[in-house]
């Protein structure tokens, strides 16, 4: 993931869907449109967006967590919350032989 993955990533949260014209034309990602096109298409490959027709782009619910913190888009999996994990008991942890 890249810087500008996460300005990306915002971006889309903030105008509810994007394409690659529709975020350079900000002018807040200062990259190439194809590089945007390549960007958005990685993003949906770690399924952060939905791609629909028309090379636009939607937030998915793994989108918005990972922009919140709680999820880990190269692991593939939501962040547990680390007091949650502290409070469980070891049998709630440990995994039957």
């Amino acid at each position: 993931m890249t810087l500008w993955d996460d300005r990306i990533l915002e971006l889309v949260r903030e105008i509810g869907a994007g394409s690659p014209k529709m975020i350079e034309d900000t002018g807040l990602v200062r990259v190439s449109r194809q590089h945007i096109s390549r960007r958005l298409n990685r993003l949906a490959n770690y399924d952060l967006l939905t791609p629909l027709s028309n090379g636009i782009y939607t937030l998915t619910d793994e989108g918005t967590a990972y922009l919140q913190g709680d999820y880990d888009a190269e692991a593939g999996e939501f962040v547990e919350d680390m007091d949650e994990k502290k409070w469980r008991l070891p049998s709630e942890t440990s995994s039957p032989l």
